[in-house]
């Protein structure tokens, strides 16, 4: 499994940022995926995740804020992310949680300054 999560960068609060994370090595389609984000010093949070059939939820912090999808032919997900505040400021990682364990990309850095 590998999952390799891109698009972070430095915005302005207000500004938007999309990542996008390429799943390879595991059936893409039939699976959940998400994003979580980990804060300096603050546990890794659940942002958003998709199931297979594109059925979404949200941490309440980024409803409306965030929206979550995927593109099963070309095996990726994305998290458009607008109206960035500098609490949103975390590294974010692509996960694919299954029964065994759950894998995590490299994550990306999103830094957004007031």
């Amino acid at each position: 499994v590998q999952l390799q999560a891109s698009g972070g960068g430095l915005v302005q609060a207000g500004g938007s940022l999309r990542l996008s994370c390429k799943a390879s090595g595991f059936n893409f389609g039939i699976n959940t995926v998400g994003w979580y984000r980990q804060a300096p010093g603050k546990q890794r949070e659940l942002v958003a995740r998709i199931t297979s059939n594109h059925m979404t939820n949200y941490s309440e912090g980024v409803k409306g804020r965030f929206t979550i999808s995927r593109d099963n032919v070309k095996r990726m997900v994305y998290l458009q992310m607008n109206d960035l505040k500098p609490d949103d400021t975390a590294v974010y990682y692509c996960n694919l949680p299954l029964s065994t364990r759950d894998w995590w990309g490299q994550g990306t850095q999103v830094t957004v300054s007031s």
